[in-house]
């Protein structure tokens, strides 16, 4: 899908006050990535956007109820997060494989796989993400449907643009390390400020991208539409690799924040979610801009 509303949506909670000291934080006194919240003093309120250190907790706080079952009452931790998404990104990966087989022996049923996978996604992924309980089956149907549509795309692209999906894999994980490097050193900022101007840009762009998609199914314009149009392509194109870039730096401060505020275990499969959302959208664009590039 073309935007991610996954964090969109945990920031509304946030401001709606659905998360118990999710926008009250207190000043950790930081261990070892991963190890458990140690019971401290409170001290100076964190704020909301506040750059965090990643797999750092902050003090223990209640649960927060998330509109979910608590399960085993277990608050969350940046390791569940990072385990959670290696096991969607293996369905994705075995289901993308699957994809990529079947279109490259047929085509006809590759193209199905394509167009319905796509829509599936898109429809599911909103599903997933305004649900009022987290739906563990719904995030993992997710992840084998959207590999199966990312399968079948990128055999088509291959087809077309020979070397172009090694290429795209490449400048994704490169994009992510730059992402996650940046937003830990503080190059890359992540606010109240930046999370609404990207929430409108990412609205924005999603209108756009459905208005494209129709016009290039009803033959109005070509392959890929207004993407196709020389520099004001290309320039789409970048502003869409921008966007689905930022979108990881949010990506990395929610999760971290949500461990700091001790929301409940079960939401690292939501976050684990938001994050392969993040991760497919991008290699979309880039595999987009690498075609386009080359024409």
């Amino acid at each position: 899908m073309a935007t991610n509303p996954v964090f969109d949506r945990f920031e509304k909670d946030l401001q709606r006050g659905e998360y118990a000291g999710f926008g009250n934080r207190q000043q950790p006194q930081y261990g070892q990535y991963g190890t458990p919240p140690q019971q401290q003093q409170y001290g100076q309120p964190q704020q909301y956007g506040q750059q965090a250190q990643w797999g750092q907790p902050a003090p223990q706080q209640q649960p927060v109820d998330y509109g979910m079952q608590p399960g085993s009452g277990r608050t969350m931790t940046v390791d569940d997060v990072v385990a959670k998404s290696l096991g969607l990104f293996a369905l994705l990966l075995i289901s993308g494989a699957a994809g990529w087989l079947i279109s490259d022996q047929n085509p006809g049923v590759g193209l199905a796989i394509w167009m319905g996978g796509m829509i599936a996604g898109i429809v599911l992924g909103f599903v997933i993400s305004f649900k009022k309980t987290i739906s563990v089956p719904l995030i993992v149907a997710y992840a084998v449907i959207e590999g199966a549509f990312l399968g079948a795309i990128s055999q088509f692209f291959e087809t077309q643009w020979n070397g172009i999906v090694p290429q795209a894999v490449l400048a994704t994980l490169c994009v992510f390390v730059g992402m996650f490097a940046g937003w830990k050193f503080g190059v890359i900022k992540v606010n109240d400020r930046t999370r609404k101007v990207f929430a409108f840009a990412a609205m924005g762009y999603f209108l756009f991208a459905m208005v494209n998609l129709v016009l290039q199914w009803t033959g109005v314009l070509d392959q890929f539409g207004f993407f196709s149009m020389g520099t004001f392509g290309m320039i789409l194109c970048l502003f869409a690799v921008a966007l689905a870039s930022y979108s990881l730096a949010i990506a990395f401060d929610t999760i971290q924040y949500a461990a700091n505020a001790g929301v409940p275990e079960k939401t690292s499969w939501l976050l684990a979610h938001g994050i392969v959302v993040s991760v497919a959208w991008l290699y979309l664009e880039l595999l987009r801009l690498l075609a386009i590039s080359r024409d």
